[in-house]
């Protein structure tokens, strides 16, 4: 690999630590999977989304301050207001999915966040799309059809969800980075907690079933799991460029298949590793491109979606 063509290392770089960091977010991200599953459909979608932010936001108390300091103007809180509306249905769409089809396919269609982000931001942000990129998005839509194998099996609700959960969160990371670029990280992190609360809340109260304590403490696992990956996978962003964290995220996959064959009985589906792999293989190729790109000083599009 030649220098203009090598990903940027920074000189603080420490990429086996930032590796480390991936792989902690990864086992946490297929924990939050994994108890969301436990809870099933005995609880609503829409009640366990709200009660796992509910419970999530005692997380939130350190970043007060933040909020306090942040004085945000009605453009920002409009946006922080959208975002908040998407990732409500997003969010809704996800938990169903969850008691629809198996925790690997969850896992793998996730993927495509990334995918619609890359897509999204050539439309939002006005950046372009080189022929490389174009297929690359093209090779992650195909790994999308292989898992989803239309014609060949037969789809349900959970699938559809899944895309639309996608396409949503990408709206949701679009956001994110435009207010990143405004705002503490900490303020992103509080807006978005307390918008999804409370959109949740009369989707939730629709719905209403009564839960046990049992339930309650899965939830609280859920948002203690999913708090402690993102602030794993922040700590493995500023470890390591994302060119050499990005292919980690594939075990995530292997990790979603194992636990559903071994825990929970789905049996293991080698069109969805192979649709998640190629999946998987466009995004780090976009990300890789994206640190070419910025070493010969050109303006990148967008890859670090998740916030």
């Amino acid at each position: 690999m030649t220098e203009a063509t090598a990903p940027i290392i920074r000189p603080d770089a420490r990429p086996v630590l930032g590796v480390f960091w991936m792989l902690v977010t990864g086992i946490c991200f297929v924990a939050v999977t994994a108890t969301v599953k436990v809870v099933g459909a005995d609880v609503p979608p829409a009640q366990a989304a709200f009660l796992r932010y509910a419970l999530g936001l005692v997380f939130l108390i350190p970043m007060i301050p933040a909020m306090r300091a942040a004085h945000l103007g009605r453009r920002q809180l409009g946006l922080f207001g959208i975002r908040g509306a998407v990732h409500t249905l997003g969010v809704i769409c996800w938990f169903y999915a969850m008691t629809q089809i198996p925790i690997a396919e969850v896992t793998a269609m996730n993927y495509l966040n990334p995918v619609y982000v890359t897509v999204l931001a050539v439309f939002v942000l006005g950046e372009r799309m080189a022929l490389r990129r174009i297929l690359a998005v093209g090779v992650a839509l195909l790994g999308a059809l292989i898992i989803l194998r239309p014609g060949f099996r037969e789809l349900n609700g959970g699938h559809l969800a899944m895309l639309f959960t996608a396409a949503s969160f990408a709206v949701g990371y679009l956001i994110a980075k435009i207010m990143a670029d405004e705002v503490a990280p900490a303020v992103v992190v509080f807006m978005l907690s307390v918008t999804v609360t409370v959109g949740l809340a009369p989707f939730a109260w629709f719905v209403w079933v009564p839960v046990t304590w049992e339930q309650l403490g899965w939830l609280f696992l859920t948002a203690t799991f999913a708090t402690a990956g993102h602030f794993s996978m922040t700590l493995a962003f500023q470890a390591a460029p994302l060119a050499v964290t990005q292919p980690v995220t594939f075990l995530q996959l292997v990790w979603a298949t194992a636990l559903g064959a071994l825990v929970f009985g789905e049996a293991a589906d080698g069109w969805v590793i192979l649709g998640g792999a190629m999946i998987i293989a466009a995004i780090s190729f976009i990300t890789w491109r994206e640190a070419v790109l910025k070493r010969r000083g050109v303006t990148p599009a967008v890859s670090q979606t998740k916030h």
